[in-house]
């Protein structure tokens, strides 16, 4: 089975069990998707939405979060994970948009990746689902899923990312992003399908025997 075959079977499978593809995280504008998307690394999206839910109702702007400072911000995030160094980077960030954008979230990748604690992917994910710039934000789970499905050689996330940018419609990216990740955690799991059982796998990959091991990211 060729590129274009596997890439429609996923999009057909992938449109057919998730028509919609809600944001996972919750945010109450840009600002706080930002600061969200920063809080999921090494986090889950539900433990996440449980500790804003109390944050965002009060504090959703840069100089909100400049005037409660580090050790304020540390207490508000403590039940998620490395949650000093992600209150260090959380304070140092809305300083730099107040002090060099106005205290609006800057709208491109280069700006983005200019802040505290923000790297390609958080910059992807803010560019797509706050500012519906096509993209296609890569995290462990499509890394190791476009690996299975035979989209990438599974170096780094930067080649899987060029890949995948590559062999999909720059108009499916920011949906697919989602769709992806969903797939990955129901269906297509790390510790259950090995490119073996799950919908997709079986339809792209009929005759595989063995399971397929993946480089991390």
């Amino acid at each position: 089975m060729n590129e274009k075959q596997k890439t429609k079977i996923i999009i057909k499978t992938l449109n057919k069990i998730y028509p919609e593809a809600p944001v996972p995280l919750n945010s109450k504008n840009t600002f706080t998707l930002l600061i969200s998307v920063l809080l999921s690394a090494q986090c889950t999206d539900i433990t996440v939405n449980n500790v804003t839910k109390d944050i965002y109702p009060k504090y959703y702007k840069p100089e909100h979060f400049v005037k409660l400072g580090r050790k304020k911000i540390e207490k508000l995030i403590k039940k998620i994970g490395i949650f000093r160094i992600k209150a260090k980077s959380i304070y140092l960030m809305s300083k730099q948009i107040l002090e060099k954008h106005k205290g609006k979230v800057p709208k491109t990748f280069e700006e983005l990746e200019k802040l505290p604690g923000v790297g390609h992917k958080t910059a992807s994910v803010v560019m797509s689902q706050g500012f519906g710039y096509p993209a296609f934000a890569v995290d462990t789970h499509i890394h190791r899923l476009a690996q299975r499905w035979g989209l990438t050689n599974g170096k780094n996330v930067i080649q899987t990312e060029k890949d995948l940018k590559r062999i999909f419609p720059k108009k499916n990216w920011s949906k697919l992003h989602l769709q992806i990740i969903f797939y990955g955690r129901e269906y297509c799991k790390a510790r259950d399908c090995y490119g073996l059982s799950c919908k997709i796998c079986t339809s792209c990959y009929p005759n595989r025997k063995k399971p397929v091991n993946t480089k991390k990211a």
